[in-house]
């Protein structure tokens, strides 16, 4: 990019220096001198600096400032961005290559200092492309020679990344007991051969006011995992897990890989074996999980007595153990199916459905309002019951018999007052999304059948207050309807209802 002839290029200087690089000595103040000077023998103008310290190149675009300087660009502010080179750049060939088009789409220049790189011509770009590659590949190779490093260096006993385990740290460079963390460690198994529980084992280690190394309170996890970490018997294992390069996802490797060292032992074997027999037992024992059948309708449907209805297992049926009421679970979906359609499909009851949910937020604003005004009210009581007090025209016992109601009134409607926020917030956020949730539904009765459970059950969830089911009628009430609902019975279903409502109550 060029500029006018009465006008300089307007730069943009970018510094990430890793921790690794700060280490050798390689300063963030270093190279911004180095990009000062190189723009102002070119005879630009740097108008921006965009730091980022100790931040690693794999994957930055996303990173505050990143976006800063893409936004720059964008604008026009600045015409070119001058860095060292294309690893302080980013490391991560995909994120160079979407750099360099962001910056071609500007008409704005990538300046590297050390491949000489200028973007802005052919020749600059493909040998962008090739640099690019290559500092990707020197990564991976990188990051190769550490993976293979590791063992070679566990077997030595050396740190190979990461924290010492609960109980030790790292001093000179090999695991030690720690002085205030060891004596937990072995009361944690202490209380596990007591006890036998994990859940009570945390409790337990909580209510006498012991944490974790950051301060987080102990978990029936944490509990199993210290459980069965050999370390605290004297036998420390690394080179047991990997990795994506993303780091989202970890795996076990194959226990031939594994790395056991010594190391001093804070927990007697003969009690830690105990522990571990103890957990594995209970591994053993418990019953493989099963994902538990969830029915469209249930947590919703009632009988007319109160008592929530459910399928049994191996039934299609929905009971209620009380009243014996039952509705095959395919009748109370055609039911459900139609009245939805009724709903959305008729102007007046979409009409009648947001003026309650609009009354419903005024209600609530409306009592919000009055318990705030009810504080100020109390807040001014008080001031005059002090300024009487302290004008000595009350006595110690005329002030606490008069404060002490406004005081246990003002400490109720202090609890009131965010919880009607709160309520207020849900019925906001529940009508912002009702207008999306009612268009996506208005074709229900087309596509209901093909739709996944999962999705049913979101419609259900999303829009259903409740479904009262009685001998002979269905009443089903959606959020922020009146308060009668809408029911559907012998006598006032709608034209069309009959087979959804005509169901067997024999079986």
């Amino acid at each position: 990019m060029q500029s006018g002839p009465n006008s300089a290029k307007r730069v943009g200087v970018w510094i990430r220096v890793s921790t690794e690089d700060q280490v050798r000595g390689e300063s963030p103040e270093h190279h911004e001198k180095r990009a000062r000077c190189y723009a102002e023998g070119r005879g630009w103008e740097v108008v921006e600096v965009f730091r980022l310290d100790a931040v690693s190149g794999k994957a930055v675009i996303a990173h505050p400032e990143a976006q800063r300087m893409l936004a720059q660009i964008k604008a026009g502010t600045i015409s070119g961005l001058v860095f060292s080179k294309l690893a302080r750049l980013a490391r991560n060939t995909r994120e160079l290559l979407e750099f360099a088009e962001l910056f071609r789409q500007s008409d704005a220049d990538l300046i590297s200092l050390q491949e000489a790189i200028d973007t802005s011509t052919p020749a600059g770009r493909l040998f962008f492309t090739m640099i690019a590659a290559m500092a990707q590949w020197e990564r991976e190779e990188i990051a190769d020679r550490v993976s293979a490093s590791v063992p070679i260096r566990a077997k030595l006993g050396k740190p190979i990344g990461g924290a010492a385990p609960f109980g030790y740290r790292w001093h000179e460079k090999r695991l030690v007991p720690d002085p205030a963390e060891a004596p937990v460690r072995v009361l944690l198994h202490e209380l596990f051969r007591e006890h036998r529980r994990k859940k009570a084992v945390a409790r337990i280690l909580n209510e006498r006011g012991y944490r974790t190394r950051n301060g987080s309170t102990f978990s029936d996890t944490t509990v199993s995992r210290l459980l069965l970490d050999p370390t605290a018997k004297g036998l420390h294992r690394a080179n047991y897990t990997r990795t994506d390069d993303r780091r989202k996802n970890w795996s076990l490797k194959p226990e031939s890989e594994w790395v056991y060292t010594p190391v001093e032992a804070i927990v007697p074997e003969e009690l830690w074996e105990e522990c571990a027999s103890i957990v594995n037992a209970g591994k053993a024992a418990a019953k493989p999980a099963t994902r538990s059948t969830r029915h469209l309708f249930a947590g919703f449907a009632h009988c007319t007595c109160g008592t929530k209805m459910y399928v049994r297992s191996g039934s299609s049926k929905y009971v209620c153990e009380s009243c014996r009421i039952k509705i095959p679970s395919s009748d109370l979906e055609a039911i459900y199916r139609e009245q939805l359609h009724h709903i959305l499909v008729s102007p007046d009851e979409v009409e009648a459905h947001n003026l309650a949910a609009v009354e419903a937020m005024r209600e609530k604003q409306r009592l919000i309002e009055t318990a705030e005004a009810e504080l100020r009210r109390i807040a001014s009581d008080e001031q005059g019951l002090f300024d009487l007090y302290a004008a000595k025209a009350l006595s110690t016992e005329d002030f606490g018999r008069r404060h002490n109601p406004l005081s246990v009134r003002r400490t109720q409607l202090e609890d009131e007052l965010p919880r009607l926020q709160a309520e207020l917030d849900v019925l906001r956020i529940t009508a912002a999304s009702r207008e999306e949730i009612l268009e996506e539904a208005r074709d229900l009765t087309t596509r209901w059948n093909d739709l996944p459970e999962e999705e049913k059950r979101q419609v259900v969830e999303a829009i259903t207050e409740r479904i009262v089911i009685g001998r002979d009628d269905v009443e089903i009430s959606l959020l922020h309807l009146p308060e009668a609902g809408t029911r559907v019975d012998k006598a006032t279903r709608p034209q069309g209802f009959m087979a959804a409502t005509s169901w067997n109550r024999a079986g």
